[in-house]
């Protein structure tokens, strides 16, 4: 089912996400939510999409599997990441939930993340380029941050029908 994306200026973009517990995540209704998130990001062409995006103040977001490390749907529960190394780098950003505005973030070429996977499971593994800035993004979104917080040189961009 395609839910509703939540967009700026919504209060629930900018609080800071609640942790799922192992019982919560092996609930039928909460296995649903997942593949809901995930068919909605592809719906409407995201890399990736947080629980608050959709309402739901909840630790928890997929990466499409185009971008992921074994090229299937990555769910992260309760994600933690770690900065592998100090450089960063500057590159342009948009967001579903702040539709057509894009602008320049300053984001950690490698990270380590640890987090549960939709059985529970316990995941930890490292990121670059592109795959890192994306699950740093979504994280920022279970702390409450939208990108336009971070961004500069922010344009607006209209779609041409």
């Amino acid at each position: 089912m395609i839910l509703k994306i939540f967009t700026h200026p919504e209060p629930v973009l900018n609080k800071k996400t609640d942790p799922i517990s192992v019982q919560k995540i092996k609930e039928l209704e909460f296995q649903k939510f997942i593949d809901d998130m995930t068919e909605t990001m592809y719906v409407e062409d995201g890399v990736g999409l947080a629980a608050p995006q959709l309402g739901q103040s909840l630790k928890i977001c997929v990466i499409s599997k185009e971008y992921s490390l074994n090229h299937k749907d990555l769910i992260l529960i309760n994600p933690i990441w770690e900065k592998l190394s100090r450089f960063q780098a500057w590159d342009s950003e948009g967001c579903l939930s702040v539709p057509g505005i894009f602008g320049k973030v300053k984001r950690y070429r490698r990270i380590k993340i640890e987090a549960l996977d939709r059985r529970g499971e316990k995941i930890s593994f490292e990121a670059d380029s592109f795959f890192a800035r994306i699950i740093q993004h979504e994280c920022d979104h279970l702390d409450g941050i939208l990108f336009i917080e971070k961004a500069k040189n922010l344009e607006e961009v209209s779609k041409k029908l």
